[in-house]
């Protein structure tokens, strides 16, 4: 079975380091079966980290996304 790799969301944020690029960071979730197995952190096309789906952060990234996602679907059907 392959993972599928689906973007949730894009946030630019501010890293304590100084980053090199100015691309924003952006979040993907990898599927599994329909479950995310993981989120990576990307800035452009650099994978900066792996976060674990079921973690304090991870959930707030597919929480943030979720509720994006609906608020978007809500908005569309309400305009029709």
């Amino acid at each position: 079975m392959s993972e599928n790799e689906t973007a949730i969301g894009a946030a630019a944020g501010t890293e304590s380091a100084p980053q090199a690029s100015t691309e924003e960071i952006t979040y993907h979730a990898v599927e599994k079966d329909g479950v995310v197995t993981a989120i990576w952190e990307m800035q452009g096309r650099k994978h900066l980290r792996t976060i674990d789906p079921r973690s304090r952060q991870g959930q707030d990234i597919l929480r943030l996304y979720t509720t994006e996602h609906h608020d978007d679907a809500g908005e569309a059907a309400a305009s029709q």
